[in-house]
């Protein structure tokens, strides 16, 4: 099953890795169908000593996808305070330093391996666009708090679809990957098309991020983003429970990163609009 996160379905936990992606999980009483047989020799039978991991290639833990999404988030507010506090109202500058975390992105995520000094310049860059354009916001009239009230939002979205994953209320099935998948490419499609009309004939293009049309698109959004995460949760439970290599933690922590960024741009539209 592949995530919508571009890092998930690109590379990380999926076929594309030779580690295999995840088809079946272990079913109780019985051998599981462990895609990681091919790289780890003792998945499939009980081994007569214990394998033998170094830290390079020991096995990932829920503790690793924590300490490596805790430095990358981390990096991103370090970031944020910079653009917050020196680049505030230099849009430029700002809108530079997205591009460039746009690219760092895009070539990480076309890499067969994590590069952990590319996912911590992402996120640096991509913090200081967030903390300058976030300023930038919170200066305008009937605006200050606003990025505040995202960060919160954010953090509730993390926190209950979390609960939501843990207690299974959400599943993470073959369907529902292909829904979110689908309602994603319509976002992304209408959202070019409204970028297209706004260049061309001004205003605010047809309507999306403004009044009635652009509270019920913010909306989505933060919807879209929240499935997200339940894909993004499903594919690092799975990678520890089949045994993917440590250094998977370092995709796991760029696709939580990615998304989180999207709910939280996505929540401060959605609060801008209201405010309006």
């Amino acid at each position: 099953m592949r995530s919508s996160n571009p890092v998930f379905s690109r590379r990380g936990f999926s076929r594309d890795t030779g580690y295999a992606g995840f088809n079946a999980p272990p079913q109780a009483g019985g051998p599981a169908a462990n895609p990681y047989a091919g790289a780890n020799p003792y998945a499939t039978q009980a081994p007569q000593y214990a394998p033998q991991y170094t830290p390079q290639t020991r096995p990932m833990t829920m503790d690793d996808v924590v300490t490596r999404t805790g430095l990358t988030l981390g990096t991103v507010i370090a970031g944020a305070t910079v653009g917050w506090v020196f680049l505030t109202g230099q849009l430029a500058f700002a809108m530079g330093a997205g591009l460039v975390a746009m690219v760092l992105g895009f070539i990480q995520s076309f890499m067969r391996k994590p590069v952990p000094a590319l996912i911590l310049g992402y996120a640096a860059l991509e913090g200081v666009f967030l903390g300058a354009l976030s300023g930038f916001i919170n200066d305008l009239p009937k605006m200050n708090g606003a990025p505040m009230q995202a960060v919160l939002g954010t953090m509730a979205v993390f926190v209950a679809m979390l609960v939501a994953y843990k207690t299974r209320i959400v599943r993470v099935t073959e369907r529902f990957t292909r829904f979110v998948m689908i309602a994603a490419l319509g976002f992304v499609l209408l959202s070019l098309v409204n970028v297209l009309f706004m260049v061309f004939g001004g205003g605010d293009g047809l309507g999306f991020r403004s009044g009635g049309l652009g509270i019920v698109f913010g909306i989505v959004g933060v919807v879209l983003g929240a499935l997200f995460l339940a894909m993004d949760f499903k594919h690092v439970e799975d990678g520890i429970a089949y045994g993917a290599p440590r250094e998977e933690s370092w995709l796991a922590a760029f696709g939580l990163t990615l998304t989180l960024v999207w709910i939280y741009w996505e929540m401060l539209r959605l609060i801008s609009i209201l405010r309006d």
